[in-house]
């Protein structure tokens, strides 16, 4: 469990879209095999330590004549901000994707002293 000290509680959200290869013939739609997308997420203002992310998908467009496989999540997470990533295998076809994200964590205060 994470706790966190003082009360300056920072809770930032966002929706993103990650892709959209199907308007482009993009790989996620015409490809196969391993294959992955990053995006980078800046926070409006940093946090005092890495908070903590939760992500989750707020649209899938997938071809339904194969299996639908994907793996979503927030990696290099630091202060000011982090990836998201999605990954899919196989013959999965990905048209697009746009992925919601919450982040919780301490942030500064006036208060702070500085020494």
């Amino acid at each position: 469990m994470r706790k966190l000290l003082g009360a300056h509680i920072g809770i930032e959200q966002g929706n993103t879209e990650l892709f959209s290869d199907f308007a482009n013939g993009g790989e996620m739609w015409t490809g196969s095999g391993t294959r992955e997308r990053r995006k980078a997420v800046r926070f409006s203002e940093a946090f005092r330590s890495p908070p903590s992310v939760q992500v989750s998908l707020s649209l899938w467009d997938m071809d339904q004549s194969a299996n639908i496989r994907a793996d979503i999540l927030a990696e290099n997470i630091t202060e000011s901000g982090f990836e998201l990533v999605f990954r899919t295998w196989a013959d999965t076809r990905v048209a697009r994707v746009r992925m919601s994200w919450l982040a919780i964590g301490e942030v500064a205060s006036e208060d702070d002293w500085q020494l």
